[in-house]
This record gives structure tokens, sequence and C-alpha cells, in this order.
């Protein structure tokens, strides 16, 4: 096939495709799917080889975000039946991390909603990094808590923080249909800030809300413009609750098209698989692992994952190795400003954006999507 031959070429040369390619994968059939698949495994396996980079996620305060972004289960007057809580205190927040790197996480994600921090927030963070790093001295640590304000990247940095997340979530074009109360530059300028302040960028996508392949495209273009070193891709959870309840829109092989369509726009980025991939990829998650690097270990945000065991077989059964706390995850050509993985960040933490199979409109399936009650917050042990 024509077009996957050019699209591995320019991948191994780190070459940006067309636009017209970059659609042209999305609308490939499923009977050439496994082709799409290995064309874009050549280009991973070529920059990443066979491992792994797990990551791990602390929702350091749940709920209560003032913020409307219509996937997330933490939006204004969300009724999701979530669990809420304000700030973690820094032992709590230690105590879920460590369980997360005893699971093989060399990353934390501390994500907390709302659509900024404060100063004070930054100081919080800042006594949470180091209860953190006083049991797990190595451990990489990416913030998404929201929008920053002028000089709280520059803090956070000080503070410990390795790398900021803070998705874009999907075109520019279409970003005021799923959120009013912040603007799609409101993102971009906190990706900059990010930057700017030495800080390692994070920034990704939520498919399944609708969106056509021109708005899929649109941001993933628009995320290698940013030159963002990691690119988690959320598939959206349509959490009863929200006004994206009943957009059951991905199946399995659109899930994977879109991955392979992200790897070949972002070939030596860390690509990683994010929110909602039980959901939607189901079965066909080792299938994934050829296209994305990196993925979250265990529970998300507000809904439990896979379990972290189940993971770690799922990456031994495929074939492919865990990436160990000393190995740098990005190419040579781009460790100096090494690659992040906050995950379904976002001013309120975004964090779970996910669909699931075809389900139609009106039966939407609630059994697919488990509220998490576990980890932090409660008194039951995380899931890693």
């Amino acid at each position: 096939m024509d077009l996957l031959n050019t699209l591995v070429e320019k991948g191994l040369r780190r070459e940006l495709p067309t636009r017209e390619e970059a659609l042209a994968v999305l609308a490939t059939s499923d009977d050439e799917l496994l082709d799409v698949v290995a064309a874009a495994g050549r280009v991973r396996r070529k920059w990443f080889g066979r491992r792994v980079k797990l990551n791990y996620l602390v929702n350091l305060k749940s709920g209560l975000c003032p913020e409307d972004c219509s996937y997330c289960s933490q939006r204004l007057g969300s009724e999701t039946g979530i669990l809420k809580y304000t700030w973690l205190k820094p032992e709590q927040a230690a105590e879920a991390a460590a369980a997360g790197v005893a699971g093989g996480a060399k990353r934390v994600c501390l994500v907390a909603s709302g659509r900024g921090p404060t100063d004070r927030d930054v100081d919080r963070v800042s006594k949470t990094i180091e209860a953190i790093k006083e049991q797990n001295a190595d451990v990489e640590v990416c913030a998404c808590l929201g929008l920053l304000s002028d000089g709280q990247a520059e803090r956070l940095r000080d503070a410990g923080v390795y790398a900021y997340s803070n998705n874009l979530n999907t075109s520019e074009a279409t970003y005021a249909d799923i959120t009013t109360t912040h603007t799609y530059a409101d993102r971009v300028d906190t990706v900059r800030k990010t930057q700017e302040a030495g800080m390692s960028a994070c920034s990704g996508l939520i498919s399944g809300m609708g969106e056509t392949d021109e708005d899929l495209v649109d941001v993933v273009f628009s995320l290698r413009e940013l030159n963002v070193d990691s690119v988690p891709v959320n598939f959206l959870i349509p959490f009863e609750g929200t006004p994206l309840a009943k957009e059951w829109n991905l199946t399995p092989q659109r899930a994977l098209r879109i991955l392979a369509m992200v790897r070949f726009v972002h070939p030596d980025v860390e690509v990683r698989l994010a929110g909602g991939r039980e959901i939607h990829l189901r079965s066909l998650q080792p299938l994934a692992l050829h296209l994305a690097n990196s993925i979250f270990l265990g529970d998300y945000l507000t809904s439990e994952g896979q379990e972290g065991k189940a993971d770690l077989a799922m990456i031994a059964d495929a074939g492919f190795e865990v990436e160990d706390m000393g190995t740098t995850t990005l190419p040579a050509h781009r460790s100096e400003a090494a690659g992040c993985g906050g995950g379904s960040c976002g001013p309120c933490g975004d964090g779970d954006g996910q669909p699931a199979a075809q389900a139609g409109p009106d039966e939407a399936r609630t059994d697919l999507v488990a509220v998490r009650r576990r980890g932090a917050g409660t008194d039951l042990p995380p899931n890693a």
C-alpha cells in the first residue's frame, strides 16, 4: 500500500505527513487495519523499541470544579456520583504514588480539578512532591492542575515537577462546543508557559465526542506544531450525568486507526494510551501497544481501569517490556526536553475521556463505566 510505505518512510525520517495522508489513515477499511498497525508499529519501534512506559494517576482533588467541560465527570453540576473531596494531604498522596511505583510506574501524574491553581495550591503541591520524593527519589512527577498564571510554571519546576499536562482535547474550531468557561487559546497558553519554564509539555486529545476526522487531524497537527513531548490519546467515557453521556461512537478498529494516525504525525514523541482504552479497545488492547509506547497503570481519575497486574501481563504477553527508571523515554535528539505523560488532564482534570463500543444512543452502557470507588480518597487500596 503506497500510502503506508510513504508514511513509514516519513516517520523514520521524523518528517510530517500531509493532512491528506493523515485523513487517509482514518479512512482505511477494517480489512486494511492490520497493515496500518504494522506500518505504524515500524515507526514506533524505530524510536522506542519494545519499551512501554508506565504512568500512574493520583487524584489530588476530586470533583468540585467550576468548569463546564461536557466530557468531564467532575464538571460543574455533574450528577455522576463520583467521589468528591478537597486536597489530599501530602502523606496521603505519597502513599497513593508509592502504590503506582510499586506496580512499575516511573512517572506519577498529580491531578487536581479546577480551572487552575492558586498560589496556595502551588504550595500544597510542592509539599506533596517533597513527600513523594522522600519515598521515591527517582520517580518523574507530572502535574496537571489546570490553567497556569504567570510565574506558576517556574514555581512548579523549582518544586520538582518534571512535566506539566494540559490537553487541547479537540480542534480549535469545535472547542467552544464542548467547553464555554475557558478557551482553546487558554490551553495553548498553558502549554507554552510549561515549555518556557523548561518543563516537558504533555498535551493530548479526547476522541469519540462526535468530532469529525478533520477535527482529529486538526488537533493532532496543532500538537505537532506546539512540539509537545507527550501526547495522551483518550477515548471518551460517556458518564451518565454529563452532556456527552449518549456519545458511544467508537469501535476498537476506529480507536486503533486514531492511534496509528497520531503515531505517524508524532513519530518520535511519547504517545500514551490513556483513558477509555479498556472500554473501546477491549480485546484489541495488545495491538495498541504496537502504536503507543506509554500507558496509564490501573485506575483513572474518576473511573476504574484495568487491574494493574492485568496491564503488566498484557505487556509481557504481547512481547513488550516495561521501561525502567533509568531509561530515558524519548530518543536522544529530544531527550533534553524529555517527554511527559500527564494523561487526561486539563482545567478540570479532563482525564477520563472515553466512549465505548457500538451501543445505540438511547442505550448508554453504564455497565461498562465503573465509577472509581477505590484508591486515593477512600479506604480501599488503589488498583495498581
